[in-house]
């Protein structure tokens, strides 16, 4: 059998043809629109939920309205606000944000509105911190509050159990307690629909009342609310059924959850994937905002650029489901194979966004994204 082979002098002299060319996709998957029920996102970067310690009487202001703004203005696609709480007990500090009245909602219609008219979507997250709440700023310390040091009493919980020693030990919510918590929340839903935000996200993380329930660390309880998996999961799915009354059908809703303790008998991913499947089976919940930790100090937590991608990749294979990928995304190129291996729909930066409110518009001058708009204010500084 005859066959003609290449030779070494006709390999080599194919030139640049025969060499492996790399090129940048002028279209970055990190920078392709997203669509979440009736909303589309211009990018796939999300501005997450941080805590500024900065209201007054659960009331956004200026540092507020500045913050967003900024990072609307710096080409984020999402930009949600932090945790704003269903009531005052539920706060983690005295200078959390509120959603419990009118004038809460006026505030931040204010900022939504003006988020939405530099491209963002306008998010809100809404969360409640059950045997966390009381507690100093951070730069004060964190250490839980006492009445005569602006604290309160009467925190709530799944279970009469601190969290840390020296903390306080909350109340083991009652039913009715219970049922005056979602009232609070629905209250809250109807604001953020009434103040103009787009898309909302349940906090259901980092050891706050949602988690609390979820996890058997906390959760100690014996009726309906606690022991089997099914049990621990109802508050938070009480929770959904009560946003998706009040929220349109047409506004995208996220998740926000812990995928793991990092300490064992606690909640884990399998509980997570778990979980995850039967709220995408349901369809009331878009996306799950993959965090982790948060509900036992005893956890180990391997810290590193990226540690929880694994955790939003895990749940968006096995479980089905959209998914948020969270935890020291720095590097455009990082968060570029995040979207494009299809480990998540959406990156989720925290502190990247709160060094550089333009890190998206930088993020695509480094990817040769083309077609990414800037603020025409600011184009002149277009150089990259």
């Amino acid at each position: 059998m005859n066959e003609t082979r290449p030779s070494m002098t006709d390999s080599r002299s194919g030139g640049e043809n025969a060499r492996r060319i790399l090129k940048r996709d002028p279209n970055p998957h990190l920078f392709r629109p997203v669509t979440f029920r009736s909303v589309t996102a211009r990018n796939r970067i999300m501005l997450s939920p941080m805590c500024q310690y900065s209201g007054q009487d659960g009331l956004s202001n200026d540092w507020h309205f500045v913050h967003l703004g900024a990072r609307a203005a710096g080409g984020a696609g999402w930009v949600f606000t932090e945790a704003v709480h269903t009531e005052p007990r539920g706060r983690i500090t005295p200078h959390c944000l509120g959603l419990w009245n009118d004038e809460q909602r006026d505030r931040l219609a204010r900022i939504a509105s003006f988020v939405e008219a530099q491209g963002a979507v306008p998010g809100i997250q809404l969360g409640h911190a059950g045997r966390k709440a009381s507690v100093g700023r951070p730069w004060e310390g964190s250490h839980p509050l006492r009445v005569d040091e602006g604290g309160w009493e009467d925190q709530v919980s799944a279970s009469a159990m601190p969290y840390a020693s020296g903390w306080h030990t909350p109340l083991a919510m009652t039913q009715d307690q219970i049922d005056e918590s979602l009232q609070a929340l629905r209250s809250a839903v109807r604001r953020a629909r009434e103040a103009g935000f787009k898309a909302l996200e349940l906090h259901g993380a980092h050891g706050y009342l949602i988690h609390q329930f979820l996890s058997p660390l906390s959760n100690q309880r014996t009726d309906a609310y606690g022991g089997s998996f099914e049990n621990r999961i109802r508050f938070l799915q009480e929770s959904i059924q009560v946003v998706r009354e009040a929220w349109p059908q047409d506004l995208p809703l996220f998740v926000r959850l812990s995928c793991t303790d990092w300490v064992e008998g606690g909640w884990t991913l399998d509980d997570t994937v778990r979980l995850a499947t039967l709220l995408q089976f349901q369809g009331d919940v878009d996306l799950i905002d993959c965090s982790s930790g948060g509900n036992d100090p005893r956890q180990q937590i391997p810290i590193h650029p990226g540690y929880q991608i694994p955790l939003s990749q895990a749940v968006r294979s096995r479980a089905g489901i959209a998914t948020g990928a969270v935890g020291l995304i720095h590097s455009p190129d990082l968060a570029e194979s995040v979207i494009a291996n299809g480990q998540a729909d959406l990156v989720v930066l925290g502190r990247a966004l709160l060094s550089d409110p333009a890190w998206p518009l930088r993020a695509a001058a480094t990817l040769r994204a083309e077609n990414v708009e800037w603020p025409k204010q600011y184009e002149r500084s277009n150089i990259f």
